[in-house]
């Protein structure tokens, strides 16, 4: 099974549950909207790869030596397909507060230290969506579970503010 397939099928199994879309994000996206700092999230904004009107989604910007990436843990998602076929988007936090970047996906060899910070930092919220792999969980573990988890880094460089 080649890697988009492996992070489809896991989104087809792990779709979120009606307090997630219908409480939480909504919550954190209204916080983040507010300008509130809520555990680094942000409001990912992008365009849509069938329609092209803006899509926004809370995410977690995860800072890991020196570097941001964003992580898909529930896999393939929606704003994950966006984002991979637009090559960049923008984070929102508060009313006037925006940065636009560009994207590079990261290979699956590259991805199980990303997946260890990122779980050390927000396991509580996703650890679900990880089929028991966690910050301790072994390298051969996270490196069985990167295919379902796409992961890009983001250049802020490439593109000017907004």
């Amino acid at each position: 099974m080649g890697t988009a397939d492996a992070a489809t099928e896991h989104f087809a199994r792990k779709r979120p549950g009606w307090l997630t879309s219908h409480v939480f994000n909504p919550a954190i996206a209204a916080l983040t909207r507010l300008g509130l700092d809520v555990w680094g999230a942000r409001v990912l904004e992008v365009k849509g790869r069938k329609s092209g009107e803006p899509r926004r989604t809370p995410v977690n910007v995860l800072t890991y030596e020196g570097q941001r990436y964003l992580v898909a843990p529930r896999g393939d998602t929606q704003w994950a397909r966006n984002l991979r076929v637009a090559g960049e988007g923008r984070l929102l936090i508060g009313p006037k507060r925006s940065e636009r970047f560009t994207v590079d996906e990261l290979p699956d060899e590259e991805k199980p230290e990303i997946l260890r910070a990122y779980l050390r930092r927000w396991k509580f919220e996703v650890g679900v969506f990880f089929d028991g792999v966690g910050p301790d969980s072994t390298d051969a573990e996270l490196r069985a579970a990167a295919p379902k988890h796409p992961v890009f880094r983001l250049d802020p460089n490439a593109l000017p503010s907004a």
